[in-house]
């Protein structure tokens, strides 16, 4: 037991079980949940994440921290798409010009200026190992 309490903090953090585990940084605040969606396809990226993706996870927001364990996950390629749900009403809110007012953000930092990121644009190799990622949420 005394192994276990001298272990930095950083090791603790870390998922034993092989997945994909995302950090979600830039949480405005910890008002409502982030939705992690993973998707393995273009099919429906980003913007059809309840119906398309692979796997969803709802987190709720703490202390403005996020963070999505995605686990038992097949060697691969994928991109991730996160949405901060401040209301909770299960989308991205928008306004009238279509801009989104609550956060959102891509696997690889994939950008938005002009719309939603191509999968290609946000996918990553998955070899079905541990990976440990950091996406930014946008506002």
């Amino acid at each position: 037991m005394l192994l276990v309490a001298t272990l930095p903090a950083s090791v603790l953090a870390q998922s034993a079980c092989p997945g994909i585990h995302v950090k979600i940084l830039d949480i405005r605040s910890s008002t409502g949940a982030v939705a992690c969606a993973l998707f393995e396809s273009s099919v429906g990226f980003p913007t059809e994440y309840l119906h398309a993706a692979t796997q969803i996870m709802v987190i709720k927001v703490r202390d403005r921290q996020a963070r999505c364990d995605f686990e038992d996950i097949a060697p691969g390629s994928y991109a991730l798409a996160v949405v901060h749900d401040e209301n909770m009403n299960g989308k991205l809110d928008v306004n009238w010009l279509g801009i989104p007012v609550e956060g959102y953000g891509f696997s690889n930092d994939a950008s938005a200026l002009l719309g939603a990121p191509s999968f290609a644009a946000a996918s990553f190799p998955y070899d079905g190992e541990n990976l440990e990622m950091t996406i930014s949420l946008n506002y």
